[in-house]
């Protein structure tokens, strides 16, 4: 167990561990939660999907956000936290050869991960960017739908993140984002945990809270669209067996078309 001690420490450690996930060529097999010692059941199943490519999956996601992402025929879509690509390829199948998709990362190595599988793919509307999604290298009112799989609950600044989201979404558009959330308090030694952290669960927040910080930002029709309850590893559960539970959400919200 390692204390987590401010957030470029925490930035550090995740790239780090999602760098090695890509030169391992695979997570741990059971999803984004999982690191070290600690495995967590969550992953949903993408084989299904049209536009789910093999080669970009990793098994890092909690949701299926395309799914309730009512993307369209030429949407320009933004991806955060894209990884290898996953969940930009199936949003490229709904928007089609006029629409665009940008996949936004700060791991160097999924980044470049991602642009080859794009170009063996013959992708030429699907770009990936490497950056920082805290503030991101996007202009303002750029696109019609962002989407996000497990990647928000790893941020110091959840609540920044929200008015970025809003800042590069045009005024109508709309937001679905799978994450990790909280209910009940998670002990103090589990928030310092650097498996649980890098492993989607420290640095989740309550799910009231996590809502709140999205209704704030501007969004409106928040709605949660699907919620399940993650299966924690034996070494947790028992421990502190109903103490607090984690939740994998799918949240849905709009940009008003009219300032307030």
């Amino acid at each position: 167990m390692i204390k987590i001690m401010d957030d470029k420490k925490i930035k550090d450690m995740i790239r780090s561990k999602y760098g090695q996930i890509v030169k391992n060529n695979s997570c741990c097999g059971v999803g984004c939660c999982c690191s070290g010692q600690m495995r967590f059941t969550m992953k949903e199943d993408y084989s299904p999907l049209e536009g789910y490519e093999r080669i970009a999956d990793f098994g890092l996601g909690c949701g299926l956000p395309t799914e309730f992402a009512r993307i369209r025929k030429g949407d320009t879509v933004i991806d955060l936290g894209s990884g290898a690509g996953n969940d930009c390829f199936v949003a490229r199948a709904h928007t089609g050869e006029t629409g665009r998709v940008k996949g936004i990362d700060f791991t160097p190595e999924m980044t470049s991960k991602a642009k080859q599988n794009a170009s063996a793919l013959g992708y030429s509307n699907v770009e990936f960017h490497a950056g920082d999604i805290e503030t991101m290298p996007v202009p303002d009112h750029v696109a019609d739908v962002v989407i996000s799989n497990c990647v928000l609950n790893l941020l110091p600044s959840k609540k920044k993140i929200f008015h970025e989201i809003f800042r590069v979404l045009k005024p109508g558009g709309h937001f679905c984002i799978s994450d990790v959330v909280l209910t009940g308090e998670l002990p103090a030694d589990l928030k310092e945990n650097v498996d649980l952290y890098t492993g989607c669960i420290a640095g989740a927040i309550q799910k009231e809270l996590y809502l709140k910080y999205i209704s704030e930002a501007g969004f409106t029709h928040v709605a949660v669209q699907k919620e399940n309850e993650i299966a924690l590893p034996e070494q947790v559960s028992d421990h502190y067996r109903g103490t607090f539970s984690v939740l994998s959400v799918t949240v849905t919200g709009e940009k008003p078309l009219f300032n307030n």
